[in-house]
């Protein structure tokens, strides 16, 4: 079981993605939707695209009207109609539906290596603390600081792309060490980096491909 702190979309070219969430529940489909930090596993992977929506673009907010006041996996066969530059365009807008006081905090706190007090972001986009943490729980569906592991997932995640040892990511995403890059990246991604690694470096591994199979199933890395 993992959970991310991005919306993500499944699609299945060919017959039906399985994922199954906390309870038990699976849910098969040709597109699924995994709303963010919603903890789900892979029951089994074919040929999968996978994709992450962050949530401050326009296809994040047709992603959360989608998922309504319910916070488990759907199926949405409509999304798997349209094919990946339609998609990849949508997510390329930006949102309309989120407070600009939200986003400027996020780009606060995603901008610098070192943690800063929430009481100091706040202040710097004119919010009370409690107020922006009410925000970043409505509007994204998690604190700040889970969107902010997030993005350093994602700095790593671009060094082990690169060509980065395991121990090299960690240090561009701005982990402690490389045991810390594994702890946070089973917890959110259901890998660990040495599997992610393997993946990008499978000559014969489609982009598509690898975008499916770097989503951890569960089986050998969590």
């Amino acid at each position: 079981m993992h959970r991310h702190a991005a919306f993500q979309l499944v699609l299945a070219p060919r017959g039906e993605a399985t994922l199954a969430g906390a309870d038990g529940t699976v849910v098969r489909g040709t597109a699924l939707l995994v709303p963010p930090m919603t903890a789900h596993r892979m029951v089994g992977a074919g040929e999968l695209l996978t994709l992450f929506v962050e949530p401050h673009s326009v296809l994040a907010d047709r992603l959360r009207g989608r998922c309504g006041s319910g916070s488990g996996i759907l199926a949405v066969p409509e999304l798997g109609l349209l094919d990946e530059a339609e998609l990849g365009r949508a997510a390329a807008l930006p949102s309309a539906g989120l407070d600009p006081r939200l986003l400027a905090a996020a780009a606060l706190l995603e901008g610098v290596e070192e943690p800063v007090p929430m009481d100091v972001v706040a202040a710097r986009v004119g919010l009370s603390p409690q107020r922006l943490r009410a925000l970043a729980r409505q509007q994204l569906g998690m604190p700040l600081a889970r969107r902010r592991i997030w993005s350093k997932l994602r700095r790593s995640a671009q060094a082990l792309e690169e060509g980065c040892s395991p121990a090299e990511a960690a240090a561009a995403g701005g982990f402690a060490d490389q045991a810390h890059l594994t702890h946070r990246m089973r917890e959110m991604i259901g890998m660990t980096p040495a599997a992610v690694l393997r993946v990008l470096r499978e000559p014969s591994r489609s982009a598509a491909g690898a975008s499916g199979h770097v989503h951890g199933d569960g089986a050998g890395d969590g």
